[in-house]
């Protein structure tokens, strides 16, 4: 049984966090490798319907943030789900440039356990100094 109420409008069936978010998972629709976790409000999932392309909300900026706006590395939504309730979002996507990180890496999930310590698994693909106009440090 989903707690999920596809009696409501698509919107309002999501359940929101008191601040008014959700995760939204991105994983590339080619590959199946999840590329990043985000937040979202009704804004910025209504903006991502509309464009077609992954807006988020930057909980550090504290606004609207559609992913490449920077960068160039846009994410072309294929396809949104939820899941059974109705509390994260599924974003398959395809990511321009190969690039989801703002490290230069193919995905945020760059890094692995091994034994008792948190390891780089994933190489730079490009130089965020070359990426961004302030590249993270």
């Amino acid at each position: 049984m989903s707690d999920l109420d596809d009696r409501l409008p698509w919107l309002e069936a999501l359940k929101w966090d008191e601040r008014g978010l959700i995760p939204a998972i991105a994983q590339d629709a080619a590959t199946g490798r999840v590329l990043t976790l985000a937040w979202m409000n009704r804004e910025s999932l209504s903006a991502t319907v509309a464009s077609g392309h992954a807006v988020y909300w930057s909980r550090s900026r504290n606004r609207l943030w559609k992913k490449g706006e920077e960068s160039g590395h846009f994410q072309k939504i294929k396809s949104i789900r939820t899941d059974c309730d109705g509390d994260a979002l599924l974003l398959s996507v395809e990511q321009a440039g190969g690039i989801a990180c703002h490290t230069g890496r193919e995905s945020c999930f760059f890094r692995e356990l091994r034994d008792d310590r948190w390891a780089t698994a994933d190489p730079v693909l490009k130089d965020p100094g070359e990426i961004y106009r302030n590249a993270p440090s």
